[in-house]
């Protein structure tokens, strides 16, 4: 691969999404905008930012690679993370936009009315964040590895400097700017090789490498997938999008609880059309470059597949429309992770103000950029899953408890969220070690949320069973607020409204 097409691509896509954050902060003036873009953004302009942030570099390049090493098994993924949305909707979104919160601790604190319970759902959402920020910048790194021929660490800490740059100078309302290009950047990034590519194969050129039955054998397909692992699998993707602090957040920057049903059932429409192209790399891979296959080097499909297929000009262009789309990718992902945990962070740490968010943004960039630069890379769409199940064993029950459940209580919401961060927390960090040692267990080890949540779910339920006197005094002012129109809740009058988050 000539780097100067990597160079070339990077370079242009770092430049225009610098370009427009800094237009961004030409209208960023207030503290609202900085956290939640003074709640104007609307529905097709956050649909467009929430894609962009949400795929990921597990969507962009871990899927494919996933297709390429297991065939038919993988498409679990991109239904889990395309059905999260639907949870989203049916459960949460519109909610979650009426509880005036900026973040979720505020909701939390609200909700619960504990200084505790906000200072534990705060940590986990510092946790969560950086977790998912480490593949992104893992990501970055193979990027520019294979593309330029540079080491590794200058893809992490080129992502890393760019997103603590453009987050920190402009917030919220900039992010989203940039946001809504990358994704679109992304849609065509991969759309466009993919067509050219089925156009190149349907014309007899290059042969196929595998037969369909080779590529596809029979036990690659979802009818021969272990039971549990499928369904441990869907309930991390599934519960985990409920409680990703980065995009539960953009829900805030909505006008109000319609347009937020309206984001969401826009972003239904987007996912279901981006996935289709990753998946359309992976089967392609499977048949033309299945030498690919192999841990760690699977993941680089995308961006090897379009050069080696479409040789000469044609080829260099597609492979650098590729890795633009690759390197957004990147970078609006982290660009969301780093605005959701500046906002937690600034506002519990350091007064909340807009100095605070803009050190609070540097903080959250370079911290997850140690641990890339000190770990190494596993399979991109792996790694993202479990932060799916920690999170849906953590944040995810105290999110739909709090909105659905008068019962909760802040001291069942804490045992809820210690005990699934605990509990996710061995398996996915010590799962190997205990795997070694009781090998029946692995399964169990490897796919944590099948189990993790329901106990999760149960502790929580239990403890505020136990512990009914703690439930707030304003519960169910608080849930009106939660599940009432906002127009019919200013006809009733103002003993519908709940305590406010702090501001």
């Amino acid at each position: 691969m000539n780097p100067a097409i990597g160079y070339a691509a990077i370079t242009v896509v770092a430049v225009a999404s610098a370009l427009i954050g800094f237009y961004g902060l030409r209208v960023s003036r207030t503290t609202s905008d900085f956290y939640v873009a003074s709640r104007t953004v609307r529905p097709w302009w956050n649909a467009s930012a929430i894609g962009g942030e949400y795929l990921s570099a597990a969507s962009f390049l871990g899927i494919a690679g996933l297709i390429l090493l297991t065939g038919s098994a993988a498409l679990w993924f991109p239904i889990g993370y395309t059905a999260g949305y639907l949870m989203l909707l049916l459960f949460v979104a519109a909610p979650l936009r009426r509880s005036g919160a900026y973040t979720i601790p505020d909701f939390t604190e609200a909700r619960l009315e504990s200084e505790w319970a906000r200072r534990v759902t705060s940590l986990l959402v510092i946790v969560i964040g950086w977790f998912y920020i480490v593949p992104q910048l893992q990501g970055a790194a193979l990027t520019v590895r294979i593309t330029t021929g540079l080491p590794a660490w200058a893809g992490s800490l080129a992502v890393a400097v760019i997103v603590a740059v453009v987050v920190a100078a402009g917030g919220m309302r900039s992010i989203t700017f940039v946001q809504a290009f990358q994704f679109w950047l992304k849609l065509t990034a991969l759309a466009v090789p993919v067509i050219a590519l089925l156009l190149v194969v349907n014309g007899g050129e290059p042969p196929a490498q595998l037969t369909p039955a080779e590529a596809f054998p029979p036990a690659a397909g979802p009818g021969d997938l272990d039971v549990y692992r499928t369904v441990s699998l869907m309930v991390a993707l599934l519960l985990g999008t409920l409680g990703l602090p980065h995009v539960l957040v953009r829900f805030y920057t909505n006008p109000d609880g319609v347009a937020a049903r309206r984001t969401t059932v826009i972003v239904l429409v987007l996912l279901s059309v981006f996935y289709l192209f990753p998946t359309a790399f992976g089967f392609l891979g499977r048949a033309f470059a299945p030498d690919l296959a192999a841990p760690g080097e699977s993941d680089a499909l995308v961006l090897l597949l379009p050069d080696r297929l479409v040789p000469g000009p044609l080829g260099e262009l597609l492979t650098a429309l590729v890795i633009a789309g690759a390197f957004a990718a990147f970078l609006s992902t982290s660009s969301g992770l780093v605005v959701s945990l500046a906002g937690v962070i600034s506002q519990d740490l350091l007064g909340g103000s807009v100095r605070g968010f803009r050190i609070a943004a540097v903080i959250s960039s370079f911290v997850p950029l140690v641990v890339a630069l000190a770990t190494e890379s596993t399979g991109l769409a792996g790694s993202v899953g479990l932060v799916f199940a920690f999170t849906a064993s953590t944040l995810c029950p105290v999110l739909i408890l709090g909105i659905w459940w008068r019962g909760l209580t802040a001291r069942g919401a804490i045992a809820g969220m210690a005990t699934g961060a605990v509990l996710s927390g061995s398996a996915i960090l010590g799962g190997a070690a205990l795997s070694a040692l009781l090998p029946g267990m692995r399964p169990f080890l490897e796919q944590p949320a099948a189990w993790t949540v329901p106990l999760a779910v149960l502790v929580t339920v239990l403890v505020s069973r136990g512990d009914r006197r703690g439930v707030p005094r304003g519960t169910d002012a608080f849930l009106m607020r939660l599940h009432v129109p906002e127009h019919t809740r200013h006809r009733a009058g103002p003993e519908t409204s709940g305590r406010m988050p702090r501001q």
